[in-house]
């Protein structure tokens, strides 16, 4: 599994502290394209490795984290790097229409 699961207790470490950009799934177990969602993310975690941290918030155990991105509706995706939220992607996504908007987000990094 190259997903992390992120709380309040490791994201600053995770995710904020990330020396490259961090995708983070803000999902919840009872969303039906979170679940579509899924497979497809921890597929590309194992794609990106080395050049994309995949982090995983369960919006029912972190309302905190939720909150604080200003999350409205589920899944979402949001790119942070440096410390700052460079992008997000709402909704679900096939697996090649991900992996184009993320290698567009990686090329603002570069």
């Amino acid at each position: 599994m190259a997903t992390i699961k992120l709380t309040q207790d490791n994201f600053e470490d995770e995710v904020m502290n990330s020396n490259i950009p961090v995708i983070i799934d803000f999902w919840a177990s009872w969303c039906m394209p979170c679940q579509m969602m899924g497979p497809v993310f921890e597929s590309l975690s194992n794609e990106y490795k080395g050049n994309l941290v995949f982090g995983k918030v369960n919006t029912e155990e972190e309302q905190g984290l939720a909150a604080a991105f200003q999350v409205r509706s589920i899944p979402t995706l949001a790119v942070v790097y440096q410390g700052k939220v460079i992008d997000q992607i709402f909704g679900f996504a096939p697996k090649e229409i991900l992996k184009e908007k993320i290698e567009k987000i990686l090329a603002k990094t570069r």
